[in-house]
């Protein structure tokens, strides 16, 4: 006799209910603004699958190579060091798909796909101890690892990068080693070779990498407790220290990405899961039916806080094309809420709305820093003017400081996008006009010292992949609650430059302001509804 018991998601309801939800409540988006950690286990989906869960996507001219472009996309946010002995592997090839997407056009739709897909050799099966013990291990490694080839690494991953252009196909990377964990000082005593070892290069130019590091985005995540406990007291600890994610990175020159004389890319992150999940009797696990699209991110702070809760498995299913399709969500980008809380637990007065500032922001881009020629589709993604070379002394601040080649043209590893998100929802930003360009900079001063985390806990690298190497579980002890402190004017990777707290500062069309927070643009249930949702199935046999 077999029983099986099925759980899967309804499009057709997901539809009719979602596009009620937004006719009648306005999207019920919670509005750009502060931020939690960016997009860390930010839906009911994806807490319970972090193998997919989009963490933070980073785009940046190469500080070394002003003709090459960085992408980097990270996922299983939270992940602890030494959490052996499975840790953090990437799903297999028939379990997931893992893409970075561009958009050289501003039609929202990629005109880039690059896919990572992952395989596995797990060897410690095959163990034999002889008479001491049963064959097989439940070790990761049974030895030392100097090489990510030694035979003592029991578990290895491979992975491929597919272009896909259109119906076109292009393998630019095949069968390249996965980085491993870092076990410990024992197991991989110079970890920083393994790591150089998994950088391979790319066909056509370039490079890329696929392993862990540590988690580079910074700040304190108490954000939760009445906006910093009310009063601003629960500030300066960053609330990351200490933890890893599985990192991909790629690495190409500039003309290979852009379209034309445009230099404006869109980039975001995306993976997708097979729409059904199969939990057999015996423990193992299959996959059936097509590949739909279970995470999504592009600009930081978009899911985790503008997305309310039951809607945010929806908005991980939506293409960027679809964003601003639906009238009340955009309407909740010019009339946000988040200032208004703001206003009534710090009595900080909300800006005027309908807030065009923001719907340029987070939509299209600025003129004349990182908005597209021609017509744009509002969509929210991380947008790159690839033509602005990288600073010399980056400023933590990005643009809100003068820092063109930072946040919110694309987002480098060490930008502040907490601080900066809180001036911009609070309209530091002054901006001509829907889809206009940044006038000036107003620094709201009393919440100028932003979170009071302004630099991430370890260093980056000064060569791709530029990620710091990740956290052991010998090294860990006594990471959390490092406090990296500074402020507005201070800290980090630079100063405001002469944005003085509450003084307008005058932009010319080669120093815009606008940092970007995420998106609040259209959140369209009615096309999700036509989307599975990734849900599991079990059967049981008896």
């Amino acid at each position: 006799m077999i029983q099986r018991a099925r759980r899967r998601s309804v499009g057709a309801a997901i539809a009719v209910v979602g596009l009620a939800t937004l006719a009648t409540s306005g999207a019920m988006l919670a509005g750009p603004g502060l931020a939690t950690a960016s997009s860390h286990r930010e839906a009911p989906l994806t807490l319970q699958d972090p193998l997919v869960d989009n963490t933070d996507v980073y785009a940046f001219v190469s500080p070394d190579d002003k003709d090459m472009v960085t992408l980097v996309a990270n996922f299983a946010p939270f992940s602890v060091p030494g959490q052996g002995p499975n840790f953090y592997p990437w799903a297999d090839k028939d379990e997931a798909h893992y893409d970075i997407k561009i958009d050289n056009d501003g039609d929202a739709k990629p005109d880039h796909t690059f896919r990572y897909t992952f395989t596995t050799k797990d060897n410690r099966g095959d163990v034999d101890y002889g008479d001491k013990a049963a064959p097989g291990t439940f070790l990761y490694n049974n030895g030392p690892v100097n090489s990510v080839k030694d035979e003592t690494l029991l578990f290895k991953q491979f992975y491929t990068v597919t272009d896909i252009t259109g119906g076109d196909r292009k393998v630019l990377v095949k069968n390249a080693p996965v980085a491993p964990d870092f076990v410990g000082e024992a197991s991989m005593p110079n970890y920083a070779a393994l790591r150089d070892e998994a950088i391979v290069d790319v066909d056509g130019g370039g490079k890329t990498f696929a392993g862990r590091a540590e988690d580079p985005f910074f700040l304190d995540i108490r954000v939760f407790d009445l906006l910093y406990g009310g009063d601003l007291s629960e500030r300066g600890d960053d609330t990351l220290a200490g933890f890893n994610v599985n990192s991909i990175a790629l690495q190409l020159p500039i003309e290979s990405l852009t379209d034309g004389d445009d230099p404006v890319l869109g980039v975001w992150s995306t993976t997708s899961r097979p729409g059904s999940r199969v939990m057999e009797a015996d423990g193992t696990q299959g996959y059936e039916g097509d590949f739909v699209q279970v995470s999504r991110l592009g600009n930081p702070l978009v899911n985790e806080v503008v997305i309310p809760a039951n809607l945010k498995d929806a908005f991980n299913s939506l293409k960027p094309e679809n964003d601003a399709s639906v009238e009340p969500a955009v309407d909740r980008v010019l009339r946000p809420e988040l200032p208004v809380l703001v206003e009534s637990i710090y009595g900080i007065k909300a800006p005027k709305t309908p807030r065009d500032d923001l719907f340029t922001i987070y939509l299209t881009g600025l003129k004349g820093l990182n908005q597209p020629e021609g017509k744009v589709q509002p969509a929210e993604m991380l947008r790159l003017n690839t033509s602005i070379p990288p600073t010399g002394e980056p400023n933590r601040l990005g643009v809100l400081a003068g820092d063109n080649a930072g946040f919110p043209n694309g987002r480098r590893l060490a930008d502040d996008v907490l601080d900066i998100s809180i001036q911009a929802v609070e309209g530091a930003v002054k901006v001509d006009g829907q889809g206009g360009k940044a006038t000036g900079v107003e620094i709201v001063k009393p919440l100028a010292t932003g979170d009071l985390v302004d630099r991430n806990d370890k260093k980056f690298g000064k060569a791709f992949p530029y990620l710091a190497l990740p956290y052991s579980a010998t090294d860990v002890a006594g990471v959390r609650g490092v406090s990296p402190t500074g402020g507005m004017n201070a800290g980090g990777g630079g100063t405001a430059g002469t944005a003085a707290a509450g003084t307008p500062v005058p932009l010319s069309t080669t120093s815009v302001a606008g940092p970007v927070a995420g998106l609040a643009g259209g959140l369209v249930l009615l096309g999700a509804g036509a989307v599975v949702l990734y849900r599991s199935r079990t059967r049981t046999d008896g």
